[in-house]
C-alpha cells in the first residue's frame, strides 16, 4: 500500500512537472532532461516552480525583457541575463505573491517563503540552471556565480566543526578518555561504534534509518545503502571511502558474531547480539561526544545536522541537501545551513571529509 501510494505521488509530480515545463522557455526542457538522472522528480518540480517565477519576473519587470512571455525566451536571451538582473529578481521576490485565484495550495506553500530562506531556494534553482548551460557550453559566462546567497537569520543550530568531527572519531576509535565499564567494553564495540558514527557524519541519515539497516541493504559496488525513510518508503543513500572503510572493518567482525534468533539480518547488533535500538545509539553518541565537546549537547540528530551543514557549505544547493537528507519540504532544510556564515568564517575544508 505504501509503495503504491508513493508511486501515485511520483506520477502526479511528473504530470505537474510536464505542465510547468510547457510554460517555460523551450530550451529549459534540455536542462530538466540533463539533470533527470541525478535528481528526483520532487527536486525537479521545485526547480520548475521557481524558474517559472524567474522568467515571469523578467518578462513583467525587467526593462531588457519587458513584455516577453516565459515560453518566448530563447537561449540568446538567457545568455544576455546579467548578475544585476538576478539581484533585482531576488529583491523582487521579497514582496512577490502569486495570483491567489489561480495558485494551488502547494504553490502557495512554495511561494510563501519570501524571506532570506525563500530567496536562497529561488537563487539555488537559477544557479543550477546557469551552471548546467555553462558546463554544456551553451552560454559563455555564468553571471549567477557572482550573486551571493542571502545571509540567513536563524537560531543557532548545534553541529560539529571540522576539527571536532576528527576528535570525535579519534575518541571513538581509541577510547582513550573512557573509564570504568565503558572502557572495558570499548574493545568489543569499537568497530561498530566507528561505523555507526561514520554513517551519521558521512550520509546524514536519521537514527531510525540507521538502526533499520540489514546487511543485505549494503552494496559496496555502488557504495549505496537502502534505508527506510519516514512514512515507510525506501531510499538509497551513498557513502564515501572513509565510511566504506569503517563499514568493511566492522562487517569483518560482524561475520564472526552469531546473532540471537530473529536478528540475523541486522547490520548493527547490541552487546546482547540483538538489533541495536535507537536509545542505545543515542546513549553511545552522547557518551563519546561529551568527552570531546563537553559544551555541546551532541545527539544523532546533531550529527545529521553536521552533515547537512557541510554539504550545503560545499554546494550551496538546498534542493540537493533536501534530497539527500530525505526532507519532504525543502524549507525544512534551512535548519541545516543556518550557521553557514560562521562556517565560512572558519574557512571550512574544501571538500566534505571526516578525518582524511
Amino acid at each position: 500500500m505504501s509503495s503504491n501510494y508513493h508511486e501515485e505521488i511520483k506520477r502526479g509530480n511528473i504530470h505537474k512537472l510536464r505542465r510547468i515545463i510547457d510554460e517555460l522557455p523551450a530550451f529549459v526542457e534540455e536542462f530538466f532532461l540533463g539533470i533527470s538522472e541525478r535528481t528526483s522528480v520532487r527536486t525537479r518540480l521545485g526547480y520548475a516552480h521557481d524558474l517559472r517565477i524567474f522568467f515571469s519576473y523578467l518578462g513583467e519587470h525587467s526593462r531588457k525583457f519587458k513584455g516577453k512571455a516565459p515560453e518566448d525566451f530563447t537561449i540568446a536571451d538567457f545568455a544576455a541575463i546579467e548578475a544585476m538582473d538576478i539581484r533585482r529578481y531576488l529583491e523582487y521576490v521579497t514582496y512577490y505573491t502569486r495570483n491567489l485565484s489561480t495558485a494551488t495550495n502547494k504553490e502557495l506553500s512554495l511561494d510563501a517563503q519570501n524571506d532570506e530562506h525563500g530567496k536562497a531556494r529561488k537563487l539555488s534553482a537559477v544557479r543550477t540552471m546557469f551552471a548546467y548551460f555553462y558546463k554544456a557550453e551553451k552560454i559563455t559566462r555564468n553571471p549567477a556565480e557572482l550573486v551571493d546567497f542571502p545571509k540567513l537569520h536563524e537560531k543557532n543550530i548545534t553541529y560539529l566543526q571540522v576539527d571536532e568531527i576528527a576528535r570525535l572519531l579519534d575518541e571513538v576509535e581509541s577510547g582513550s578518555k573512557l573509564q570504568g565499564h565503558a572502557k572495558a567494553y570499548h574493545s568489543v564495540t569499537k568497530l561498530r561504534d566507528v561505523a555507526m558514527i561514520s554513517l551519521f557524519l558521512g550520509t546524514g541519515m536519521r537514527i531510525s534509518e540507521l538502526v533499520g539497516i540489514n546487511i543485505e541493504h549494503i552494496d559496496f559496488d555502488t557504495n549505496g545503502i537502502v534505508i527506510t525513510r519516514k512514512g515507510g518508503n525506501e531510499d538509497i543513500v551513498f557513502f564515501g571511502e572513509e565510511v566504506e572503510r569503517a563499514l568493511r572493518e566492522y562487517l569483518a567482525k560482524r561475520e564472526l558474531t552469531t546473532p540471537e534468533s530473529g536478528h540475523e539480518g541486522a547490520l548493527f547488533l547490541s552487546t546482547q547480539r540483538k538489533r541495536i535500538g535507537a536509545r542505545a545509539v543515542q546513549n553511545l553518541v552522547k557518551k563519546y561526544a561529551k568527552l570531546v565537546t563537553p559544551l555541546k549537547k551532541i545527539t544523532p540528530h546533531k550529527l545529521r545536522s553536521t552533515y547537512g551543514t557541510a554539504l550545503y557549505n560545499e554546494t550551496g544547493d538546498i534542493y540537493l541537501v533536501a534530497e539527500v537528507l530525505g526532507h519532504n519540504d525543502v524549507n525544512t532544510t534551512r535548519k541545516h545551513y543556518a550557521n553557514m556564515p560562521m562556517e565560512r568564517r572558519r574557512k571550512a575544508a574544501d571538500i566534505v571529509k571526516l578525518r582524511d
